[in-house]
């Protein structure tokens, strides 16, 4: 009798260690996480609140890269209405983007004008992808419930109050995904 008790005691305590485990990961926001700059400066995601954001994995020798300068427009378009785009290059994807964060900044200011906050090159898959990432897909699933990015520039759209709101393909032009940005931006 005492061995079942026992078991059953244990079994019970398992459950909700993993209860908790569950709900600390549903009550993690986007602002717990941090991240490194292109200029490897460590900051908070806590800095972007308040603000609707543009979440984008970018690489600079992809298909996609012309999208940087669709990007760039959106962020002047709205960034005194409190809009940031938020850059993240990856170099999973075909090893489109090889190389160093000073050649990428070098890149992407010479040649389409960046002036939107990029970050340290990071993966966006696997056992090393960035925590902010893992969140991202967690939130916003891919198609058929399969989370993973599937190629460069895709895009995550977060409202003020940091919930994910939706995920676009690689091939969804930044243009295409302006109405829903000013929708947010009125709330």
């Amino acid at each position: 009798m005492k061995k079942k008790s026992i078991k059953f005691r244990i079994i019970i305590l398992a459950l909700l260690l993993v209860f908790s485990a569950v709900n600390a990961e549903k009550s993690m926001s986007i602002y717990d996480f941090k991240v490194t700059t292109i200029d490897n400066r460590e900051i908070s995601m806590s800095e972007y609140k308040g603000k609707v954001l543009l979440i984008v994995n970018v690489a600079s020798e992809c298909g996609f890269t012309p999208q940087y300068e669709g990007l760039e427009k959106l962020y002047q378009t709205y960034k005194s209405q409190g809009f940031e785009v938020l850059g993240f290059p990856s170099n999973q994807f075909a090893s489109q983007e090889p190389g160093s964060d000073e050649k990428i900044k070098f890149f992407c200011q010479g040649t389409y004008d960046v002036h939107f906050d990029m970050f340290s090159k990071i993966d966006v898959n696997g056992e090393n992808a960035e925590p902010l990432y893992k969140y991202l897909k967690r939130e916003q699933g891919g198609i058929l419930w399969m989370d993973s990015i599937k190629w460069n520039f895709t895009k995550f759209l977060v409202d003020r109050e940091g919930n994910i709101v939706d995920r676009y393909a690689p091939s969804t032009k930044p243009q295409s995904i302006k109405k829903d940005i000013e929708k947010l931006l009125k709330k």
